[in-house]
């Protein structure tokens, strides 16, 4: 078998250069039309919890879902959406990670200007996240915006928050000005993705339109990434192999039962890795050990 070809020499070449690349069609019309089917239905039997929970929180219902749900596994191991994310990781693939961002109508969530690769703790950073949406996502409905060329050089400092309406966990945002004149919008349509580089800047805006933006974040790594942390987090091979095995192999899920897989155990082992000693996991493990 040829090597994937889904990207352009040029593409790969601007992706290196800038840290991201858009768009790129990945998924069929009815693909999308299943996928959104299934992604109502999950949150209508989730919408007592989801409104209980700040967006800070809300990670919790809406991250890891490929870990015992079979149609989002689909998506995350489509052979499309490999095919990119190989031509600019390689061809030995891991999910480390997965979260739902989906703004509805009328609702408050942002997401501020911020790096993952300062809280994330994996090395070296042969990481890259795929955006693949479900729905438009454009300026009025708070789609993702990029500062192109930010993940050459060090880290920028950040703060956190711990904002409510703030969708990431920490609230986390850049603590130094950005110049918002030079970010690029990602506008896609359904069915399309990007990708954009671990180090890379970026935040989405409140949804100001009359539909919702829905979009499911896949964090790609190669297998010879190592993560921080006490927990040896659960990854997922879906391309390639492991020789490495830095990270406890998931199973594919083979149902969509609400009580299959390992859902509650991947959120505790990411959560365990990623935030401070002490947060409290709502509804997963109660407060966790000292780092």
């Amino acid at each position: 078998m040829g090597k994937p070809n889904l990207l352009s020499h040029q593409q790969k070449d601007y992706y290196q250069q800038k840290g991201y690349c858009f768009p790129i069609a990945v998924l069929e019309e009815r693909e999308v039309a299943r996928f959104r089917n299934n992604f109502d239905d999950y949150c209508l039997k989730n919408a007592d919890q989801v409104a209980a929970l700040p967006p800070r929180d809300q990670h919790i219902v809406f991250s890891e879902t490929h870990s015992y749900l079979k149609w989002v596994y689909e998506i995350v191991s489509h052979t499309k959406v490999l095919d990119a994310v190989e031509c600019v990781l390689g061809p030995n693939l891991l999910v480390w990670n997965t979260r739902w961002f989906a703004k509805m109508p009328g609702d408050k969530t942002y997401i501020s200007w911020h790096q993952d690769a300062t809280y994330w703790g994996l090395h070296p950073p042969k990481v890259a996240t795929a955006w693949v949406a479900l729905s438009e996502s454009v300026p009025e409905n708070g789609c993702m915006r990029l500062l192109p060329g930010s993940h050459h050089g060090a880290l920028l400092p950040q703060r956190e928050t711990y904002a409510a309406d703030n969708a990431l966990s920490r609230g986390q945002e850049i603590a130094v000005e950005v110049d918002e004149t030079k970010a690029v919008d990602v506008c896609l349509r359904p069915g399309e993705m990007s990708l954009h580089d671990i180090g890379l800047v970026h935040g989405s805006n409140v949804n100001r339109s009359d539909g919702p933006r829905i979009g499911l974040a896949i964090r790609y790594i190669a297998p010879e990434v190592v993560q921080e942390g006490t927990a040896r987090q659960i990854a997922f091979l879906v391309r390639g192999k492991d020789e490495y095995s830095h990270f406890d192999p998931g199973e594919p899920p083979t149902s969509n039962s609400p009580t299959g897989g390992m859902h509650s155990e991947a959120v505790k082992r990411m959560l365990k890795n990623l935030m401070p000693a002490g947060y409290t996991v709502p509804g997963v493990s109660g407060k966790h050990e000292e780092r």
